[in-house]
């Protein structure tokens, strides 16, 4: 069982918890579901409508789908997202600012005055996106978390164990 620390109103917001409240309940998704195969082909009901929201219209998802896409997610902000694809376009986006930059060099010098009313939006700007992402990130990782235990009370119930460990 994973230990669940309590939290003061204040920290009941915040990201950290937002994260650990979600893979508290997808590791305790993972605990109950003892052979995920059982999930293939079960199709989505009406009352797992939370559950549709993670994947497009177009795809067809099971149950099993599912459950893969949340221990990915879990996986990812656990360890991180490193793949090959996303460093090759950093190194892209690295190549065209310094193109850029050296660029802007020749022209910045009659540009001085009002970079710096430029920089003062630009981190207001930024602490706007932080709020903004941030919110959101909240919001999505609430949903995930309710999605986990959608799935997990449902595969209880496909088996015939609803009333356990509640």
């Amino acid at each position: 069982m994973m230990m669940q620390l309590s939290e003061t109103p204040n920290q009941k917001n915040s990201l950290f918890n937002a994260m650990n409240r979600f893979i508290g309940a997808v590791n305790n998704m993972d605990q109950t579901i003892m052979v995920p195969s059982l999930l293939r082909d079960v199709p989505l009901q009406d009352e797992d409508r939370e559950m549709s929201s993670l994947k497009s219209d177009d795809e067809e998802g099971d149950m099993y789908s599912y459950y893969q896409l949340l221990k990915s997610i879990r996986r990812d902000i656990e360890w991180g997202v490193r793949c090959a694809a996303a460093d090759e376009r950093r190194k892209e986006s690295m190549k065209i600012t310094r193109v850029n930059s050296s660029a802007s060099i020749s022209s910045s010098s009659s540009a001085s005055s009002s970079s710096s009313e430029e920089e003062d939006e630009e981190d207001e700007d930024l602490e706007k996106q932080f709020q903004f992402h941030l919110t959101g990130l909240q919001g999505v990782l609430g949903k995930l978390t309710l999605q986990a235990n959608s799935l997990t009370k449902r595969y209880k119930k496909e088996i015939g164990i609803g009333g356990w460990g509640q």
